[in-house]
């Protein structure tokens, strides 16, 4: 693979230290995740991580991980920061789907963190009547456990947008943004 010339990006900035996650799209080429840094002389330095085919999905609200997707959306895996080292990964067969079927189940490229300690990681899919799906899946981003489903409110799998302080976004009925939010009790 040559140097990043796609379409499609993502950027998020680090809450904390100045830097900044890129994610370029290289259509079915797979996508690049960078981390941007502007040195102490001034000059932005970009660190290209290791794997030619995950998608950024989001950074953690404290800046410690991040999330990616495997761009064949076979998994999702959770990164620390800065090294990208990978915490732990969740293929589709982790969530209760046949790993025989992950042509019809996959992770969608979307999600985020809830709040510092759980991500939501959605799961979409096709049935035999090619009648499509989806589902938003609780990960504790600590130990890699499954916490159940959660019903975001919404009618496609992109819509609702975690936050991070335990509310997401997704459109009201008028069109405008809506912010939701659950019971506190048992989220970090």
């Amino acid at each position: 693979m040559g140097p990043p010339a796609g379409h499609g990006g993502v950027h998020l900035p680090h809450p904390t230290d100045g830097s900044v996650y890129l994610t370029i799209g290289e259509g079915q080429d797979g996508s690049v995740v960078l981390r941007g840094v502007i040195g102490a002389d001034g000059v932005p330095r970009f660190v290209t991580y290791p794997w030619p085919d995950r998608c950024l999905i989001d950074l953690a609200p404290g800046g410690q991980q991040f999330m990616t997707v495997d761009h064949e959306q076979g998994d999702v895996a959770f990164h620390d920061h800065p090294s990208g080292d990978v915490r732990f990964t969740l293929p589709v067969d982790a969530f209760g789907h046949d790993p025989d079927d992950t042509y019809d189940t996959y992770v969608e490229w979307s999600g985020g963190y809830l709040t510092p300690d759980i991500a939501v990681v959605t799961l979409g899919g096709e049935r035999d009547d090619e009648e499509e799906w989806f589902r938003h899946h609780l990960v504790d981003v600590r130990t890699g456990a499954l916490l159940g489903e959660i019903d975001l409110d919404v009618s496609h799998p992109y819509e609702g947008e975690p936050l991070g302080d335990g509310s997401w976004l997704t459109e009201g009925p008028d069109g405008h943004p809506v912010r939701r939010s659950l019971p506190t009790v048992g989220l970090s």
